[in-house]
Protein backbone atom coordinates (compact mmCIF):
# COMPACT_ATOMS: atom_id res chain seq x y z
CA UNK A 1 0.00 0.00 0.00
CA UNK A 2 2.82 2.36 0.61
CA UNK A 3 4.19 1.95 -2.79
CA UNK A 4 1.19 2.80 -5.07
CA UNK A 5 0.49 6.13 -2.95
CA UNK A 6 4.29 7.59 -4.15
CA UNK A 7 3.52 5.54 -7.77
CA UNK A 8 -0.72 7.37 -7.91
CA UNK A 9 1.02 10.53 -7.43
CA UNK A 10 3.83 10.95 -9.18
CA UNK A 11 1.35 9.76 -12.03
CA UNK A 12 -1.12 12.52 -10.92
CA UNK A 13 1.23 14.99 -11.24
CA UNK A 14 2.55 14.24 -14.37
CA UNK A 15 -0.64 14.11 -15.79
CA UNK A 16 -1.90 17.46 -14.48
CA UNK A 17 1.41 19.13 -15.51
CA UNK A 18 0.40 17.46 -19.06
CA UNK A 19 -3.27 19.24 -19.09
CA UNK A 20 -1.38 22.64 -18.01
CA UNK A 21 0.96 22.55 -20.94
CA UNK A 22 -1.54 21.84 -23.12
CA UNK A 23 -3.87 24.26 -22.00
CA UNK A 24 -1.21 26.85 -21.84
CA UNK A 25 0.41 26.16 -25.79
CA UNK A 26 -1.67 28.06 -27.97
CA UNK A 27 -1.00 25.64 -31.24
CA UNK A 28 -2.83 23.15 -29.24
CA UNK A 29 -5.93 24.81 -27.69
CA UNK A 30 -7.27 27.31 -29.43
CA UNK A 31 -9.30 29.44 -27.24
CA UNK A 32 -10.88 31.32 -29.60
CA UNK A 33 -12.83 28.72 -30.99
CA UNK A 34 -13.54 27.26 -27.93
CA UNK A 35 -15.38 30.67 -27.47
CA UNK A 36 -17.12 30.23 -30.46
CA UNK A 37 -18.33 27.26 -29.76
CA UNK A 38 -18.48 27.40 -25.92
CA UNK A 39 -20.89 31.17 -26.43
CA UNK A 40 -21.85 31.91 -22.64
CA UNK A 41 -20.94 29.16 -20.77
CA UNK A 42 -17.13 29.78 -21.56
CA UNK A 43 -15.63 30.11 -18.03
CA UNK A 44 -16.67 26.38 -17.61
CA UNK A 45 -13.20 25.76 -19.48
CA UNK A 46 -11.11 27.37 -16.88
CA UNK A 47 -13.02 25.43 -14.02
CA UNK A 48 -12.42 22.30 -15.81
CA UNK A 49 -8.86 23.54 -16.71
CA UNK A 50 -8.08 24.28 -12.87
CA UNK A 51 -9.87 20.71 -11.70
CA UNK A 52 -7.69 18.95 -13.85
CA UNK A 53 -4.45 20.88 -14.24
CA UNK A 54 -2.86 22.57 -11.18
CA UNK A 55 -5.24 20.68 -8.78
CA UNK A 56 -4.21 17.34 -9.94
CA UNK A 57 -0.48 18.62 -9.44
CA UNK A 58 -1.21 19.18 -5.82
CA UNK A 59 -3.18 16.26 -5.03
CA UNK A 60 -0.28 14.18 -6.76
CA UNK A 61 2.03 16.23 -4.69
CA UNK A 62 0.03 14.96 -1.36
CA UNK A 63 -0.12 11.45 -2.10
CA UNK A 64 3.61 11.14 -3.11
CA UNK A 65 4.70 12.62 0.17
CA UNK A 66 1.99 11.46 2.11
CA UNK A 67 3.87 7.85 3.16
CA UNK A 68 7.08 9.97 4.56
CA UNK A 69 5.52 12.12 6.98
Amino acid sequence: MMVILPILGLILMLFGLVVSVIFWIPAIFDRNRVKMIMGRRYPLVYLIYIANGPLLVLFGFLLFIWPRM
